[in-house]
């Protein structure tokens, strides 16, 4: 890599893997690098003019030749899939069912950006060239991204949404991107979309696919512990009046 993902405003994790927290909604970003070539992306951001950002920035920090192969998308919300569009040629994956809700609500979604502070234009350009996931996940599927890495994706949900897929990247320590389903810096945030009954099991299923030492990413705020998600676990549970 020619520089560090310090010096490029991201948080290293581990070898080969850093995020990015946005501005504003503070969503996060995932980067995995491949040993061979390969790169995933996880989440895009909530705009083309953030996904075109995030083009540069990981060009950057991949190095010469090298690009975003793989996306990953870990739920159909604005703020983690609106800039997809500006990574041309790559390969898009998400949970099973989110292919058909985006391109089903692309309006809906265009309002909820602009709800949430996005300028209408903004938008409107985002939704109009949506990218939808080319590959859908029903269960597990390894991702080969070159050079003895792998990543599992998997579709843990649905909870957050009726379409969450976390993404598993072994390692010392094993890092899960956890999506919205686990959030650090407010409240778990349960939309219209939402499986309230279902969310713990989602959480449970996310605890069993990394274990007690993975460092637990969530869609919004700081890296937590194994610890952490289950306590978030109850909480939900207790709120939603779910065993």
């Amino acid at each position: 890599m020619d520089v560090s993902w310090e010096e490029a405003g991201w948080e290293r994790l581990a070898q080969g893997v850093g995020r990015r927290r946005m501005p504003v909604w503070d969503a996060t970003v995932g980067l995995v690098a491949g040993n061979d070539g390969g790169a995933l992306l996880i989440d895009t951001g909530a705009t083309l003019r953030e996904g075109v950002e995030l083009r540069r920035q990981a060009q950057r920090l991949l190095g010469p030749g090298r690009r975003v192969t793989h996306i990953a998308l870990t739920h159909p919300h604005f703020d983690h899939v609106l800039g997809t569009a500006a990574f041309a040629g790559t390969q898009v994956y998400g949970a099973v069912g989110i292919d058909e809700l985006m391109r089903r609500d692309r309006d809906a979604l265009r309002d909820d950006a602009v709800r949430h502070g996005v300028e209408r234009g903004e938008a409107a350009e985002a939704t109009d060239v949506l990218v939808a996931p080319h590959h859908l996940v029903c269960g597990e599927w390894t991702l080969d991204l070159g050079g003895g890495r792998q990543v599992l994706l998997a579709n843990v949900g649905p909870g957050h949404s009726g379409h969450d897929l976390a993404v598993l990247v072994p390692g010392s320590p094993e890092v899960v991107f956890c999506g919205d389903l686990v959030e650090e810096s407010g409240t778990p945030q349960a939309g219209s979309d939402a499986h309230p009954a279902r969310w713990p099991a989602a959480l449970d299923r996310l605890l069993a696919l990394g274990g007690e030492n993975a460092a637990y990413v969530p869609g919004h705020g700081a890296v937590v512990d194994a610890a952490y998600v289950r306590t978030q676990r109850d909480a939900l549970a207790a709120r939603f009046d779910v065993s």
